[in-house]
Formats: C-alpha cells, structure tokens, sequence
C-alpha cells in the first residue's frame, strides 16, 4: 500500500540534460545500459563499506549481485541490485537535481550542434538520466539497507520535466529500475543484444551481473520458463595480470570509474610489492572536467583495501597538481576502517602516494619522449587540457620539482601562437652563444605578453623569451628560480645586464647615451617625485620611449594585480622608469627648456608606460588631458 505521494519538479538543469541527451546521443544509445549499470556496481560498493563496521546490513541477502531482466511483450526492461538503496531524501537529491559544481559552465558551453554536444555531455557524465535515451517512462523503486520493508520509495517520470515520489513497499534491500521502452526500441529487449552490450561495456564490474533470459530446450524451443547467467566475468580489472587485460577493457574500465564519454590518453597498471603492497591503475583524462580549477572540490581517486571500497575521492592519495587523474589504488595493507582523518597522518599513505606520483610523472614523460605524430598530438592535448593545473606541482612538490619542469611547456617568442609549446630543454638547447639566462615576461594575457615592450631588444638580437600568461605563472616561478643550472630572470624585473651579447661599440653607445641623457633624468625624477623609486637609461627598448620595471627582489605590476584581484591588501613596490635614448619623444623631452611641457611630456611618458604593463592610472583623465595637449601642440 502505497502513501505521501506527491509531485516534485526536476532542476532547471535535469529539464536542460534530459531534453540534450535525447536528442544528442541517438548514436550511442546503448551506453544507456552502461551507466546504470555502473551506478548499481557503485551502490554495491557502497554497502560493502557500510557492512564493514555493520555486518548486519548483509545478513538477509549477502550474495551481492546485479540482475537484468526484460519483457518483450510488456516492452519493459529492468535493472536491479541488492546495493546501499537510497531513502525518500536521498532519492530527491540524488534523482532531482545536479549537485555538481562547474554546471553553469557546461551549459555556457553547449552549442546546439548535437555531434559536439555529445561529446560535452559526455565530459559532464550522463548517469541515472541516459535511461531517457532509450525510455519512454523510467520507474525506480529502492530501500535504503537498514530500513523496514515499509520505507521504501517509488520514483516516476515522463522525462518532462516532473516526476512522482511516493513511499510504498519493498522486500528486500537495493534500486530496481523499469524502464518502459519507447516505439523503435526494441533491440533492447533481445538477450543477445544485452549480453553483447554488458560484456563489451561491464565486463570489468567485480560483482556478477546476472542476465535473465527465456529457457530453451536442446532443440532450441522456448520452455516457457527463465534461466539466469552470469554474463561478464565478474573480477576486478586491476586485479588481473597486465597481458590478461585489452586495451578495450582498459578503456572501458576507465569510462566506468571516470564517468566519461572519451578514452583516455594513457594509462598505468602496476603492481607493487615490499613494505607496501598495492596495485594501482591509473588514467590521464583526455578532456579536462568542469570543476578542474576547483581546488576546494574533492578530486582524487577510488580507494579499494583488498578488494573492498572504501572510498570515492581520496585526494590524499595523489597531490592536488595531479587532481586530473583518475583510477583505483587497492592497498594489501591498510585497514579496512581506514577514514579521511587516518589517511592524513598515516605514513602507509604517504609511502603509496609517494609511488603513485612517481609512476604518474614517469608516464607523462613517456608520453612527451613519444615523438610520434599520435604522440606529440597527445601530450599537446594533455598540456592544452591540464597543463595550468600541472604547473602548480611546481610550488607543491619540492622532490618532483625538476622533474614537473621537465614536463611543463610554455608559449615563447620563437612560435607563432599560445597552442605552440616549448620546453624548457629545447629553449636551453636554442640559446643564444654568450646567453646564461633563461628570460621569461608574465603578464594578464598571451597578446599582452607577447607584445610586451620589453621584448624589443629580445627581438632585436634574436633571444628566445618565455610568454607566461596563465594565473599560475607568478606563483611558479617564485618556486622555480633556476632550471638545469640556469637561472630563470623575468625581462621585467632588475637592470637588464645584456653585455655578453653585445658588441664593443654597443657597449660604448650606451655609455653615451647615459653620460647625455644624465640631467634629463634627474629632471624627470623631480617631477614624477614619489610615484617612482628611480628614473634611468633603458638597455631593453628599441621601438618604445619607456617602459617601467621593478627590482630583483620587488613584487613585479603583474602579481600586484593578481593579488588585489582576489582581494588581498598589498602595497606595491615602486616602479623605476626606464627611457629610450633614441626615440623622438625622449629626445623632445630632453631639448624642451619649458617646465610646464617637460612636466606634462614625463607624466605621459610614465603613465603610458603603466598602462602598456597592464596597470591602471590613479588619474585616466588626466592622462587623456595631456595626451590631447600634445596632439595639439604636434598640429601646431
């Protein structure tokens, strides 16, 4: 007997994927069985944790299975698994609504196109909702383990945007799932389809799935009656020998612990043996997920002990630079109790992470050795995909550093777009014969950095400089100072000391042009007063009248700006003004005996020079006052 039935709305964001998914993937609709069937093997996996600390959960029912029944006359077809269940809450939540963070961005990102909305939909998983693909009508009934037969709870829907939750009746723990198939889908309804389809998507869940089918007599006539098999094989994937396993089970392992639509790029299985015992399988996405950049969000991989999960999400396991990563490490050694809190101090955990990272870097650096066109096409997509997130190993982990430079690649003055990348190698390998410095500019932009006036001599003389433009960059490089006994010097940053590749008379240019421009400077210093820390001959620019720079060891314009941006409360360093000797402009100031135009002409100059490195005038109009004076004075 059935109550408290009542009719609830879908998330603005379930109405949004129903309506993408069935129109988008019609090309795969089988993956729909895919998905619920790996929702079952996780609510299984789920009990089995529950059971560890109340083994009572089991008693009624321990042989823990999944079963797939179907009806073609009825055109129904059903999932169902003895797992964890769910309560009336549970279902309101998890059924709903899409409690994942990066939704707004995925929704930005759809385009209409069904082929690439596909593919997108895939990178943001597709879940308990694929069942709409192929269903005109989807009933799920479950109880959570541990309730009374009289707690559980019936879900129904349409896919229109509303479904029905009311409390009913249910022997025996775990989900059943009915989906009412719509006109055309039949081929759903056949055992051999079915069976084609569990072992070529499930045939790594570690638990039997069970398909139930009509009994055939030896003449191959219908009895009337329904037989039960075992359709995969029903043993964990990373339990089993390397040479045992096909790069499609791989492949459809992944998609299964991942959720994702795409395979991946590279994988490692491995089992290790000595003080700690464990196997890992782990996966490079080939497709960044929404809430990447969300270090707050929990990332990680499944933690398995003997077999056993334990938990989804045990970050503790790989450092947050390598948060992309997905996969299974199953311990020998751990106990099967093992919470968060004893994964933070355990040196057990320490001593797998630290293997983990270690067969990690190894794989990418077999994937960046690769020199094949497939190759270098999937190390540029996983930089292009992961590389921002990589680079902050550089801050984060002090014994890998080298070695997470070694794999960092970075836009340059020697390539023609941001999507080239060179690294740190092949820049020393091209470096200029007298050069000992690897030179680099940040800035809030590939076009801002890469049009820098700073790289005018750079240019001039043919040295390669580093763009470094993503939010990281600054933090990265406070952390790596040198690299293969090469110190990394911002073009920004310092008195530019460039004598080893110039000539002699180079050299003695230079000296004249400061002992000429000395009382100009001093001038200049005057009236610019306390908005800079020193006024000086420029050695970087060609082309620009001025540019400003800081010291060594100052907080560069850039990084000021990163941090007010979030909010932080810093007192920059004072810029020091460098002028361009050659250029008209400085010239004009230096022949200008008038206080009032040298006093307008040093302000422009400076301010220019501000909003060329990206900063903001304390007084724009100002700046357009002055600026217009000297248009005026220059039609005169």
């Amino acid at each position: 007997m059935s109550s408290n039935k009542e009719t609830l709305g879908f998330q603005t964001e379930v109405k949004q994927l129903l309506k993408l998914m069935i129109h988008s993937l019609y090309s795969n609709k089988e993956i729909f069985l895919r998905e619920l069937v790996s929702n079952a093997s996780d609510a299984v996996d789920k009990l089995r944790f529950e059971a560890i600390e109340r083994s009572s959960l089991l008693a009624d029912d321990p042989e823990l299975k999944i079963s797939i029944s179907f009806d073609a006359e009825k055109r129904t077809l059903t999932i169902a698994d003895n797992g964890i269940g769910m309560s009336r809450l549970e279902v309101i939540n998890h059924i709903g609504t899409i409690a994942k963070s990066g939704t707004k961005e995925f929704f930005e990102k759809l385009s209409g196109d069904s082929q690439k909305d596909s593919n997108l939909i895939g990178q943001f998983g597709v879940g308990f909702y694929s069942a709409f693909i192929v269903a005109e009508k989807v009933t799920l009934t479950t109880r959570r383990a541990g309730r009374p037969a009289a707690e559980a709870v019936r879900w129904e829907s349409l896919g229109d945007g509303e479904y029905t939750l009311e409390d009913v009746e249910k022997t025996g723990r775990g989900t059943e799932i009915v989906l009412h198939m719509r006109e055309g889908e039949d081929e759903f309804l056949n055992e051999w389809r079915l069976s084609g389809i569990i072992k070529k998507y499930s045939d790594h869940i570690s638990l039997p799935i069970q398909l139930h089918k009509p009994k055939r007599d030896e003449k191959g006539e219908l009895t009337g009656e329904q037989e039960v098999e075992t359709v995969n094989s029903a043993s964990a994937i990373w339990t089993r020998n390397k040479s045992e396993v096909t790069e499609e089970q791989y492949i459809e392992f992944y998609k299964h612990v991942s959720h994702d639509w795409e395979p991946p790029l590279a994988w490692s299985h491995a089992r290790v043996e000595g003080r700690q015992e464990y196997t890992e399988l782990l996966y490079v996405p080939k497709r960044a997920p929404f809430d990447l950049y969300d270090r707050d969000h929990k990332h990680g991989i499944k933690l398995y002990v003997r077999r056993v999960f334990i938990m989804d999400d045990a970050e503790k396991l790989l450092p947050n630079y390598l948060r992309f990563m997905k996969g299974v490490i199953d311990s020998n050694d751990l106990p099967l109790n093992v919470s968060r809190e004893i994964l933070q101090h355990s040196k057990d955990i320490d001593a797998i992470r630290a293997g983990c990272v270690k067969k990690v870097l190894g794989l990418l650096e077999d994937l960046a050795k690769d020199e094949s066109d497939e190759g270098k096409e999937k190390y540029a997509t996983f930089w292009k995909e992961f590389g921002t997130v990589f680079k902050e190993g550089i801050g984060e982990d002090f014994s890998n550093k080298e070695k997470i430079a070694k794999l960092c690649r970075f836009a340059s003055t020697s390539l023609d777009n941001e999507d080239q990348a060179v690294s740190l190698d092949a820049y020393i390998e091209r470096m200029k014969e007298g050069q000992d410095k690897i030179y680099y500019v940040t800035a809030d932009s590939f076009t801002a950095a890469k049009n820098s006036p700073h790289l005018e001599i750079f240019r001039k003389k043919g040295v390669e400089v580093l763009l470094l433009s993503d939010r990281v960059d600054e933090w990265m490089v406070s952390s790596l100072t040198e690299y293969a006994g090469k110190k990394l010097q911002s073009v920004t940053k310092g008195s530019l000391d460039m004598d080893a590749l110039a000539d002699e008379a180079e050299k003695a240019e230079q000296k004249k042009a400061e002992d000429d421009l000395k009382d100009v400077l001093v001038r200049v210093k005057e009236v610019l007063g306390d908005k800079v820390k020193d006024v000086r001959v420029t050695h970087r620019l060609t082309d620009s009248p001025a540019c400003v720079v800081v010291d060594d060891q100052d907080m560069s314009g850039h990084l000021e700006r990163l941090l007010k941006s979030v909010g932080q409360q810093v007192s920059g360093a004072k810029p020091i003004l460098e002028l361009n000797p050659s250029h008209a402009l400085v010239k004009r100031l230096a022949a200008d005996g008038s206080d009032d135009a040298f006093k307008e002409l040093s302000l422009v100059l400076f301010e220019q020079s501000l909003l060329a490195e990206g900063g903001q005038l304390t007084d724009p109009a100002g700046f357009v006052k002055r600026v217009n004076q000297l248009f005026l004075s220059g039609l005169n």
